[in-house]
Parts: C-alpha cells; structure tokens; sequence
C-alpha cells in the first residue's frame, strides 16, 4: 500500500489513536471483510469519519459502527481501508471525491449503502444484523484492550513462524 491508500484490519486500527501524516489525504473509506464489503463512505479526513461511526455505533447514531459492535470479536478481523480520490484509479472520474465514492459504490455494492446503490449487497448468514442486540456490552476501553491482546497474539504466531 502507498499514501494513496492504506488497508488495516480494525483490532489494529483502533490502536492508531491519532490520524499519522500519512492518511491525511485519505477521503474515502470502506469496511469490509475478506469477500463483502459493508460500507463505503467519504469525509475530508477518512480517520475521523471512521472513528466517528465507531463510536456512534455505541449509542445507534451509525448503523456501520452498531453492526461491528453487534458482531464483536469477530469483527476484530474485518479491514478498514482508506483511499484518496485524487489517487490514479479515480482518474476516470477526474478526481472527483463524489464521483469516485460513487465508483465505490457501484463496484462493491456494499450492504449498508442504500444511496446510489439500486442492489446492496445481503448481509451473509453468519453475522448479526446491526439491530441485534450486544451479545457482550462492554467500554470501547475495554474493546481496544481485546483488540491489542489479538494483536499482540498475531504477532507471537508470526514470530514464531518465523523461527521455524
């Protein structure tokens, strides 16, 4: 990945507490998992809009943010993907950050969004759906802490491998 886009899973996400210069350029975002894509979305600062669904999904502002607290930990494992609209594979649309959304949208056809998108995407079977209640309500300190302890274990299973 390079400036012009960035892919991270969401328990390594929610350990980036303040957006790096890098990502400053990132205007649009999407959620996903390994085969569907739940969400795409644009904001001038893609960080800050992604952490503003997170936290409203705690208190049903975002219905993105409810979905992945309805469907923690496995969650965890789903990719946060940033990418700028003034990056080369918007060029057809000429960079425009609307446009290229749309682009997103049209090619992903991503579960939660309705505008723009004349057949999401059904949610697969194996996920609650973000008006299902929390099966483990807890603080989002407490969700990040989760979230480092799979990370520090992905880690290990990586050293490990490594050694082998």
């Amino acid at each position: 990945m390079n400036s012009e886009q960035i892919a991270t899973p969401l328990k390594r996400f929610l350990h980036v507490e303040h957006c790096p210069a890098s990502w400053k350029g990132l205007d649009l975002y999407l959620f996903r998992d390994e085969s569907v894509v739940f969400y795409v979305g644009q904001s001038h600062l893609a960080f800050e809009r992604v952490w503003d669904h997170l936290l409203g999904g705690f208190k049903g502002h975002s219905i993105v943010g409810r979905f992945i607290w309805c469907n923690w930990p496995r969650s965890m494992g789903f990719t946060i993907e940033m990418l700028s609209s003034r990056s080369g594979q918007f060029a057809g649309v000429e960079n425009d950050l609307n446009a290229a959304e749309r682009l997103l949208i049209q090619q992903h056809s991503p579960c939660f969004n309705i505008s723009q998108n004349a057949l999401p995407t059904p949610l697969p079977d194996f996920y609650l759906p973000p008006n299902a209640p929390f099966r483990r309500r807890r603080s989002l300190n407490m969700l990040i802490h989760e979230a480092e302890r799979a990370v520090k274990a992905d880690d290990m299973k990586i050293w490990l491998e490594s050694m082998e």
